[in-house]
């Protein structure tokens, strides 16, 4: 069986300005990244803006386990299976981080026969988008120091600095650092932290921004630290903003690239779901809602946590009002939630999919309470048995969802016709009433418990002494009007990673807070969930080489 990096690698690429031509661009409308990959100009954004006549389709998951689910390979095989059938159809996606690529979950380019290439340029430095984001973060990290160093005319409390600084690697002794050692004209010294650089508020507000101009007034807002008297300060207050943004004018610009069916992809942005709001760029979406007829977009991790983001936060600030939702499972996933260890997955075992297929079951009805069509698919392995496909067959017609089989690994856009047909099936006789779980003049306790309850299942909100005041102070700034961005354990409905199936009886505990004011959401961290991962025992960057050819190996 050939690996997914194989397969890539022995595709027959067309060359991007070929590609695009279907979905009427040209040439002149791209900015060239080599053969193979490109930005779209700004000159063609502006263009096409206001322009929206799509179909959008958020493609999501349960949640994620080491059994997999395929939900990057789904919404690229959906986006194939769309051209099989004569629509023209744009897959709009996340940028991988770097991160995932050398710990252990991997890279962002899709699977098997449904993948975008050029797959190692986009898991490695792409664009280099993402290096834009780090330098401007960093930027202003330095711009902060120096501005201490030099006097401190906006009298910043030296204790109370929250912008961190940021790196795309997962990196744990970077957590915690103390900065300003050496001698007096080395900086003050103070504690520091970094953050993966997917967690920066800037890959936050590249991706809501609608064009450079809110990209600029978004980085001005950026709050850096508070004064003396406790008053905020900002990016703007620290003259930051101009350079940022001319390290950003061109990583704000959707970069496109193909499938292995040369279907166009967008791929642009790359904010975790887990700790951040796990969505690609509002500019990237809006553009290939101008340019096809259907768009397929992803939200990361499970329904929990990139749904309910995409939805609450993405759709409420860009307008978007997403048409149907697919619902990605495995029945591999289904019985570990059920309680199989993952060497026995493939085993025949009805009993214990009747027990996981809860987690299916909340997720459906989380999805339902946005009250937006759903169709869920089972990403199918050689294991599957008859009788546990006819089970989940059931349990979702019974929840009113329309059910496929999704082949798409293995056969690409041809293994994804059935669920393009239920998908086109649901566009067509159900009908779309967006709208988002809660409202935004809702206090962002209430905010917070209403994330708990209705899409978690918890019974309660247990904050820490520190939450509460932290809350109570972004209120009493004026942030209490802003949507909550939950920074929560994939693994799991609760912020306790062990806990599979469908919790119930359990609080969540929320341990920290604090306002992504450019971004415009507040964060709320829960439970132990980490800005900075770490890297495994036997990271994934073990196995990846390059020979002397340039040939990559390893990276899948």
């Amino acid at each position: 069986m050939k690996t997914d990096i194989e397969i890539a690698q022995e595709a027959q690429m067309l060359p991007i300005t070929e590609v695009v031509k279907e979905i009427g661009l040209t040439a002149d409308d791209l900015e060239l990244y080599g053969k193979y990959k490109a930005k779209i100009s700004n000159e063609y954004l502006k263009k096409i803006e206001g322009n929206q006549k799509g179909k959008l389709i958020l493609v999501t998951a349960i949640n994620p386990t080491p059994a997999g689910e395929g939900k990057t390979t789904t919404s690229v095989g959906l986006g194939q299976a769309f051209g099989k059938l004569g629509k023209k159809a744009v897959i709009a996606l996340r940028e991988p981080s770097l991160g995932p690529c050398f710990g252990i979950k991997g890279g962002a380019a899709g699977g098997g026969y449904a993948q975008v290439v050029p797959m190692e340029d986009l898991n490695l430095h792409f664009t280099g988008d993402f290096h834009a984001i780090t330098s401007a973060n960093n930027l202003l990290a330095a711009l902060l120091d120096n501005h201490i160093q030099q006097g401190n005319a906006l009298r910043i409390d030296t204790r109370q600095i929250v912008w961190k600084r940021c790196l795309d690697m997962n990196d744990r002794v970077l957590r915690n650092v103390v900065v300003g050692l050496g001698s007096k004209t080395d900086g003050f010294v103070r504690e520091d932290h970094f953050v993966i650089t997917v967690a920066s508020e800037i890959m936050a507000i590249l991706c809501l921004a609608t064009d450079l101009e809110d990209l600029k007034d978004r980085l001005g807002k950026i709050i850096v630290a508070y004064d003396l008297d406790g008053k905020p300060v900002t990016a703007k207050d620290l003259q930051a903003v101009g350079a940022m943004a001319a390290l950003l004018k061109d990583a704000i610009l959707p970069n496109v690239i193909q499938t292995l069916e040369h279907t166009p992809a967008l791929v642009h942005g790359g904010p975790f779901a887990n700790i951040a709001h796990g969505c690609n760029s509002v500019r990237a979406t809006t553009a290939a809602l101008s340019m096809a007829d259907y768009v397929v977009t992803e939200a990361g991790f499970g329904a929990d946590l990139g749904a309910e983001k995409f939805f609450d936060i993405k759709c409420r600030q860009a307008g978007l009002k997403p048409d149907a939702v697919v619902l990605v499972a495995t029945i591999r996933a289904l019985k570990y939630n059920g309680g199989v260890p993952k060497a026995e997955l493939s085993a025949e075992n009805v009993e214990a999919l009747k027990k996981g297929i809860v987690n299916l079951e909340k997720h459906i009805e989380n999805l339902q309470k946005y009250k937006v069509p759903v169709v869920v698919t089972l990403n199918s392995f050689v294991t599957d048995s008859k009788a546990e496909i006819a089970f989940v067959k059931q349990f979702c017609e019974e929840r009113g969802c329309e059910f496929a089989i999704s082949e798409v690994w293995e056969k690409g856009g041809e293994g994804g016709i059935a669920l393009a047909e239920k998908v086109l099936k649901t566009l067509e006789e159900k009908e779309s009433r967006f709208e988002p779980l809660y409202p935004d003049e809702l206090p962002l306790t209430e905010k917070i418990e209403t994330v708990a309850k209705e899409i978690y299942g918890a019974k309660g909100v247990n904050y820490t002494a520190a939450a509460k005041k932290q809350l109570a102070k972004l209120t009493e700034l004026g942030f209490g009007d802003l949507p909550v961005c939950m920074a929560k354990t994939q693994y799991s409905l609760s912020d306790d990673p062990s806990l599979l199936g469908r919790p119930e009886h359990f609080d969540i505990t929320v341990r920290e807070a604090y306002v992504s004011a450019g971004a415009g959401f507040v964060v709320v961290l829960t439970g132990a969930v980490m800005t900075m991962p770490g890297l495994p025992k036997q990271p994934a960057a073990f196995g990846i080489d390059v020979d002397e050819s340039g040939r990559i190996t390893g990276l899948f």
